[in-house]
């Protein structure tokens, strides 16, 4: 039978948000209703682990199912898409303007679209523990020591830095 341990050590994806007043709240994505708040980003998502320890614990008492994360999927990095002629010009000459390759110019523009920073668009993926991090207004996924995932947003705009 399934315990509190073995689903403690499962790899939940933790959403942290920090509102406009800087208060952080966290909630397990996958345990519907399993939500903390700290002062912090490290505090919310220390009160998160708490609270997930309870919401487990009161699921196992009542017999009720408790879902598990899902795999995370492995991507190659690479996909082939056809576009007319015409964007396909447009697109190179957009990059010899920025004078970066095809490829950077798309991966960038493709990095923007989905709402990463475009200086960046490879960066995103695997951060440290929130305390090492500097969150931005832009909504980030990065994994602690253990194997939860975590999920920052940003809603106040500001920029912290607790490294």
């Amino acid at each position: 039978m399934k315990d509190l341990a073995y689903y403690l050590a499962l790899p939940y994806t933790i959403e942290l948000v920090r509102e406009e007043d800087a208060a952080w709240f966290a909630r397990v994505v996958e345990l519907p209703g399993c939500i903390s708040e700290g002062d912090s980003a490290e505090d919310a998502a220390g009160m998160i682990q708490d609270a997930m320890a309870g919401w487990i614990e009161l699921a196992l008492e009542d017999g009720r199912t408790i879902p598990e994360p899902k795999p995370r999927e492995e991507y190659s990095g690479k996909f082939v898409v056809r576009v007319p002629r015409s964007l396909h010009r447009d697109l190179v000459e957009a990059a010899a303007k920025e004078q970066v390759s095809l490829n950077q110019y798309i991966a960038t523009e493709l990095a923007r679209a989905v709402g990463r920073p475009a200086a960046q668009p490879a960066a995103i993926g695997r951060y440290p523990h929130p305390s090492s991090q500097t969150v931005s207004a832009e909504q980030h996924v990065f994994h602690d020591s253990g194997a939860t995932e975590y999920t920052v947003n940003d809603s106040a705009e500001a920029s912290q830095d607790t490294a």
